[in-house]
């Protein structure tokens, strides 16, 4: 049986204000129905907001906010002689950069705040200073993968 070899990845161009990709692929994960320049208003909102609140540059809120909800490790289900073990596996790159894209929007539209772009500016700071929704998601997952360790000799 041949090998299905995985999709290449096509680039993504930088974002206009920043010239960042990682700003792009926010505000990519942030759009809905195609609607991207509403999506990249709300992200530039939300970045003026963190501006005006903390007086710190909204792009090193990001990274902070960013390299702060990275995961480690996440568990993987795997089938051992009929029973399912969650087996620990490091995150990939790719991996690493879409879940904590997804837990941030997840974690900001889960907020109780008015707008969009208060709720995505929230986010960012808490996550920023190690807390909030994506933090608490990222942590248990963690402490989930930490929990299975017993089963990290499965790892394929």
């Amino acid at each position: 049986m041949a090998r299905r070899r995985r999709a290449e990845v096509r680039p993504l161009t930088p974002d206009l204000v920043y010239q960042d990709v990682l700003v792009s692929a926010l505000i990519n994960r942030i759009m809905q129905d195609g609607k991207k320049n509403l999506a990249s208003r709300i992200l530039y909102g939300a970045f003026r907001l963190v501006q005006e609140r903390t007086g710190q540059n909204p792009q090193l809120i990001f990274k902070q906010a960013y390299d702060n909800i990275k995961p480690r490790v996440e568990v993987r289900s795997r089938r051992v002689g009929g029973s399912t073990y969650q087996v620990p596996v490091e995150v990939g790159p790719r991996r690493v950069q879409s879940l904590t894209l997804r837990w941030l929007t997840a974690a900001a539209d889960s907020r109780p705040e008015r707008t969009a772009i208060e709720r995505i500016a929230g986010e960012l700071m808490d996550a920023a200073q190690g807390r909030g929704g994506a933090i608490k998601k990222k942590d248990d997952v963690e402490r989930m993968a930490e929990a299975n360790r017993a089963y990290a000799h499965y790892r394929w």
